[in-house]
């Protein structure tokens, strides 16, 4: 069944993409907006808008151009302060109905980003995978320092006027198919928590989706797809349990899975097991 009150924030206008890197080389800004009005038929919430190292004056003319073919509202992507604040001030709020722009994203590293909030008021990705730590960052390896890295950026959030329910919490997905040191129980531990916590009530969470899948074969041996089972086993897990938002492609039909799936036996095996066994374990779902 189709997955209610789940949010996609479009993936493919993203310099990372090579079909996508083509456009932009090619300054292909028909080709680019076409891409921008897919998404927006194809579902998406939102649009997100990835120029790469670009000058900002491009970003914000992607800004304009995607704001003029839908009345989506964009995710601004980009870790770049002059960038992201050149993306605001291009972003045409009445256009999208109201609608606050996303910004992707603050981490402790660059937590100057909040000051854009004098700009236009907007809804920031909050990366709750690295924390700051005596100056330098950090990765955070455990469920408990994803979490309270999500509750100091939600309380600095609130400094500058960002409710909690404008907060979007990413504690990080990473490839299933090459997690041999627990990142995929870090992940589902860290949701349990954040969505446990009273203090974040009415926060939102948001994962890359597509990484979760990523070098993983597009078809098992017996023909079936590999990656949106594993990705929709993924969301029947974090759905429950706070995960609204995902960084994803329209293209893909994300769906609610019974406990007998396949996918679903696999990830749930993968949560109790350690080291290369989830590996193997991966191998075996798109094996057989």
């Amino acid at each position: 069944m189709p997955i209610p009150n789940l949010t996609i924030i479009g993936e493919s206008i993203n310099d990372s993409v090579p079909a996508t890197n083509k456009l932009f080389e090619a300054n292909d800004l028909a080709g680019l907006k076409e891409l921008a009005k897919s998404q927006d038929i194809g579902g998406a919430g939102y649009i997100d808008v990835n120029v790469g190292p670009r000058p900002a004056a491009f970003l914000a003319q992607m800004v304009r151009e995607v704001q003029g073919v839908t009345t989506k509202p964009i995710s601004i992507d980009t870790p770049d302060p002059v960038m992201a604040e050149a993306a605001l001030k291009a972003y045409d709020r009445a256009r999208a109905g109201g609608k606050l722009p996303v910004l992707n994203s603050i981490a402790q590293t660059r937590r100057e980003m909040f000051k854009l909030t004098k700009v236009m008021p907007f809804m920031p990705i909050l990366l709750a995978s690295e924390r700051l730590e005596q100056g330098v960052g950090q990765p955070n390896h455990t469920a408990a320092e994803v979490h309270q890295t999500a509750r100091e950026l939600v309380a600095e959030a609130a400094q500058y006027g960002i409710p909690v329910e404008h907060c979007i919490i990413d504690p990080a997905i990473s490839p299933i198919g090459a997690d041999s040191d627990g990142r995929f129980q870090c992940l589902m531990g860290a949701i349990r928590l954040i969505h446990g916590d009273p203090a974040l009530k009415g926060v939102h969470m948001s994962v890359g989706l597509s990484n979760f899948s990523v070098m993983l074969p597009p078809k098992r041996a017996d023909g079936s797809p590999t990656k949106g089972p594993l990705e929709s086993a993924f969301l029947t897990m974090a759905v429950p349990l706070g995960m609204d938002h995902v960084i994803g492609s329209v293209k893909r039909k994300y769906e609610l899975l019974p406990p007998d799936h396949p996918a679903m036996l696999c990830l749930s095996d993968c949560l109790k097991l350690e080291g290369f066994d989830v590996i193997m374990r991966v191998q075996e779902y798109y094996s057989s």
